[in-house]
């Protein structure tokens, strides 16, 4: 095997994965990598040598196998910050990406358990569901919904590349000033994987939070992003010691 490194010494796998880290860095594969067959072919060794190579590039999260539909790079990891309001659409430019939103729904709704949440029982809701991609990728579903009352003006916006809170504090003057998240691990249905292109057994986090202006509840939100390109951050110094955060009273607006 020849693949002009100077490792020659070292095991024939090692050799192949100092080659695939060179053109990885090179960008040769773009969103394409080849399969077992084709590297065997291109290197001259065994499928297992193969295997391993590609093995130890998915356990240092380079790669990713997608079952039925190869192995592709793995994407930039996205931070979200904890403990404080931030903007799904800023964190995915922030980390150099292009976003990009897919609106399957933005109409007036009625809902028992989102009207329960936001403290409006018998009243119109602006509904907004998305596909949120990231370099042409899905990685994250969301469920927002608004009192109409608040957030009629919505309904003429455009989705595609901004956030919601841009859009709300444009079109309705409302800007959002205190509020509550939770996060916990879920594995998705067959739909949202679909929608995720995801494996059966990929796993996602589920995200439900409640944002308030003053003391009006604002903006209701289920959503899942995909646990393989998200991770969340929380950041303290010493005088933040010893302080706490609380949902806003009310058993029907605090998790």
């Amino acid at each position: 095997m020849t693949t002009g490194n100077a490792d020659a010494g070292s095991p024939l796998w090692a050799q192949v994965l100092t080659d695939l880290r060179r053109r990885m860095a090179s960008g040769e594969f773009a969103r394409r990598f080849p399969g077992d067959a084709e590297l065997v072919e291109t290197y001259g060794v065994s499928r297992h040598t193969v295997r391993e190579a590609v093995r130890r590039l998915q356990a240092e999260g380079l790669l990713e196998r997608r079952r039925g539909r190869g192995s592709f790079i793995s994407g930039p990891a996205i931070e979200q910050p904890v403990g404080t309001l931030y903007s799904f659409y800023r964190s995915i430019e922030e980390a150099g990406v292009v976003q990009e939103s897919v609106v399957r729904y933005l109409e007036e709704r009625r809902d028992d358990k989102a009207e329960a949440m936001l403290g409006c029982i018998g009243q119109p809701l602006v509904y907004l569901e998305r596909l949120r991609l990231a370099g042409g990728e899905p990685i994250a579903l969301d469920w927002s919904w608004l009192p109409a009352r608040l957030a009629r003006g919505l309904l003429g916006a455009d989705f595609r590349h901004a956030g919601l809170y841009e859009q709300l504090a444009q079109c309705c003057g409302v800007r959002l000033t205190s509020g509550w998240e939770r996060i916990r691990p879920l594995l998705p249905d067959r739909r949202q994987r679909a929608l995720l292109e995801m494996d059966a057994q990929q796993a996602v986090f589920e995200i439900e939070r409640l944002g308030i202006q003053g003391d009006v509840p604002v903006e209701w939100r289920h959503g899942i992003v995909r646990g393989d390109r998200f991770s969340f951050v929380a950041r303290w110094s010493s005088e933040h010691v010893g302080t706490s955060f609380e949902p806003a009273d009310g058993s029907e607006t605090s998790p």
